[in-house]
């Protein structure tokens, strides 16, 4: 491990080890619930109704006693149903203590006295404003991100943190301000990584921040992608007038390269075939005179020389 990289990782922010897992809660299939509840309830209005036709008053009193205590029996077990559609889970609290979640979909039935607290496992996008931040070199910059994600965990998405949303929100932008003051839009060196001319770099390095982030909260990141990137306004004529001179020297770099190439085998040429026989002076006048032909902006002009190189 480098030793950028070895820095890179202590700068993550370390969060407290869960203290809940998810697991799977105890459930049965609701259509057989359903089915007795509704069989229930049947019976107890049943037993109501033989009881109009008892003539003992003992026997009436518990007959209507006991198809309404079946009857309320029947309407808190079918309490118990949950439907569950795909992409989604249910968190089951008995008196506040977590005891499990259902994942499968469909109709399912739980112990009636638990809390079931919905929770979408899709996958969401979540993009970050335009944030106005200060590059490594101090520059004022302007970036924003998309990061796409999904609960894995529920039970720490639901106890761990307040909002699990606004938990990935709030890190989402604390992780896109760090990475974007720990690295330069532009790097002075070649070597550097920039937020420009290493974006997929940077961009993995943010997805490594961004797991360490909300790991806590059950979170999974899948992927996070710069999607603005750019000077801030006040700077941004400065830097593109630095851009464009950086690119015109680096322009005339290679069309010097490139000339000096094409001398070279100019001058080889004339000497392999003895076309003529230069001196010192006359190679240093012909090189001059193709570095002016071949570097310059314009045409070149021809000058009729009518004496010589030495008069």
């Amino acid at each position: 491990m480098s030793t950028h990289d070895a820095a890179a990782t202590a700068d993550l922010p370390e969060m407290p080890e869960p203290r809940v897992r998810e697991f799977t809660a105890h459930s049965i299939g609701g259509g057989l619930a359903l089915l007795l509840g509704l069989l229930g309830l049947l019976a107890g209005v049943a037993a109501v109704v033989a009881a109009t036709a008892v003539s003992a008053t003992g026997a009436k009193a518990a007959l209507i006693a006991g198809g309404i205590l079946v009857g309320i029996a029947a309407f808190v077990a079918m309490c118990g149903l949950n439907m569950v559609a795909p992409g989604e889970a249910r968190v089951v609290q008995l008196f506040g203590r977590y005891r499990g979640t259902i994942r499968q979909d469909g109709l399912r039935w739980v112990n009636p006295l638990t809390s079931r607290t919905k929770i979408s496992t899709r996958v969401r996008n979540h993009e970050t404003a335009v944030l106005k931040v200060n590059d490594a070199y101090g520059n004022p910059i302007e970036l924003a991100a998309v990061v796409v994600w999904k609960v894995e965990d529920t039970a720490q998405a639901t106890f761990e943190v307040d909002d699990y949303i606004e938990f990935v929100s709030t890190q989402t932008e604390a992780a896109v301000r760090h990475i974007a003051i720990e690295y330069p839009y532009d790097a002075h060196d070649e070597d550097a990584l920039s937020l420009r001319g290493n974006a997929e770099e940077i961009t993995e390095k943010l997805a490594v921040e961004l797991h360490a982030r909300v790991e806590a909260a059950g979170v999974q990141i899948i992927e996070s992608r710069f999607t603005h990137l750019a000077y801030a306004p006040e700077i941004a004529s400065a830097m593109l007038q630095r851009q464009q001179a950086g690119a015109v020297v680096a322009a005339r770099r290679q069309i010097v390269d490139g000339a000096v190439g094409m001398v070279e085998a100019a001058l080889d040429r004339i000497a392999e075939r003895d076309i003529v026989e230069l001196d010192s002076e006359r190679k240093a006048a012909m090189v001059s005179n193709l570095m002016v032909v071949l570097c310059g902006d314009r045409s070149a002009q021809p000058v009729l020389n009518t004496g010589t190189l030495y008069q």
